[in-house]
């Protein structure tokens, strides 16, 4: 129902689903485009990670352009990177040029940083009491591009002469329709507080409520992509073809948005620390079902699983985030929770190839557990603060 009644909110949610469009064609094609121009097969995902590195320049500029200036025009800047990201992409690929395709992807990671800023502004449309459904109905999005992108990618990559060309035309397509409904959102900027962002962002990871959110919310991201990412190479060991990793995947990303239509509520009805723990749970369970087999079920289930902990935890810390500052700290609390979740994503794409050549899955898997232990300690701990401080 609030999906059907809040303008903010449905905007929000039809611009996840065409950014997560715009993502899983990247994630399909980007590495096979790599792999057939690399000058050297070591270069191949370079494209994929200079992706990582444009989302990492680009959260906090992102996030101090709304502060000032408001969601609307921070939004359609970072939507109108991905169409020029994706134009750029097409021409690097139709003219043979690895280079190109190698930066252009720099583009893309600004479109992706500003669409990780839409549940933030699904916050901010609704009262207190709904803002764990508005944050899960957003990220929600994603399920129909999980059903639709695929279908894109595949029609779109013959559409010019050269393959692929055509699916990263339709990603920049994809993105200036983003770019469009952005337009339609309220608009509007906080003042800023005065002070150096440096000190800023210190001073609220001082607070432990802050370090909980983002602790529980990074290691969530941090965790899924380098298992996601680790997953096909793994199955690819394993002796599973292409089109058998692709079904896991696609589970994988039903998993990952499928809690929209529960985990909201359950973040406004329990509060969101029990709802982080939960996740946390649900991706212990992930990781005793990979190491459990080697079977194509065993993938499925596990990868499936990883969705839905991920989900969890990342709306329980954005939910959480907003407990701890107030309307003019606004830009440099998203700020310091987004780089932690992009620094975390990095770090995981860059180390999953690596780890599962060098330690294998089963390892890999195990290494999650301590990872979560430490952020569950810090979530907990800013709540007995927290206490100890309302009593004190």
């Amino acid at each position: 129902m609030l999906l059907l009644t809040n303008g903010p909110v449905r905007l929000l949610f039809l611009a996840q689903a065409l950014y997560w469009s715009c993502s899983l064609i990247g994630i399909t094609l980007t590495s096979i485009v790599g792999v057939s121009l690399a000058p050297v097969p070591t270069l191949a995902t370079l494209p994929l990670g200079m992706l990582m590195v444009g989302n990492l320049l680009s959260v906090h500029p992102l996030a101090m352009m709304m502060q000032t200036r408001g969601r609307r025009a921070g939004l359609f800047v970072g939507a109108l990177f991905g169409v020029v990201g994706g134009m750029l992409m097409a021409f690097g690929i139709y003219i043979g040029s690895f280079w190109l395709i190698a930066i252009a992807p720099v583009l893309i990671g600004t479109y992706q940083a500003s669409a990780s800023y839409y549940r933030y502004a699904a916050l901010e449309a609704v009262t207190p009491v709904q803002k764990g459904r508005a944050a899960a109905l957003v990220l929600g999005g994603g399920i129909l591009a999980a059903l639709v992108a695929p279908e894109i990618a595949v029609a779109s990559r013959d559409m010019l002469p050269v393959p692929f060309a055509g699916a990263y035309i339709a990603l920049a397509g994809l993105a200036a329709l983003g770019a469009s409904l952005m337009i339609m959102l309220p608009d509007g900027g906080i003042p800023q507080r005065v002070g150096s962002s440096g000190a800023m962002m210190m001073n609220l990871l001082r607070r432990p409520v802050i370090r909980g959110a983002v602790a529980i919310s990074a290691a969530g991201q941090g965790i899924m992509v380098l298992v996601m990412t680790a997953t096909p190479l793994a199955m690819k060991y394993c002796g599973f073809g292409v089109d058998v990793s692709a079904n896991v995947i696609r589970w994988h990303l039903i998993g990952m948005f499928l809690p929209a239509f529960f985990a909201g509520p359950m973040i406004d009805r329990f509060g969101p620390r029990r709802i982080a723990s939960l996740g946390a749970f649900v991706l212990v369970i992930s990781v005793a079902f990979a190491v459990s087999d080697n079977s194509v079920s065993a993938f499925l289930i596990s990868s499936f699983l990883l969705g839905i902990g991920w989900n969890m935890m990342l709306l329980a810390g954005t939910t959480m985030l907003g407990e701890a500052h107030d309307d003019a700290e606004r830009g440099h609390a998203q700020s310091v929770m987004e780089l932690g979740i992009s620094t975390t994503a990095t770090i995981g794409s860059l180390a999953s190839g690596a780890l599962i050549i060098g330690v294998g899955w089963a390892p890999v898997n195990y290494g999650v557990l301590p990872v979560l232990v430490v952020a569950l300690f810090l979530l907990w701990r800013g709540y007995v603060a927290t206490r100890s401080a309302a009593q004190a």
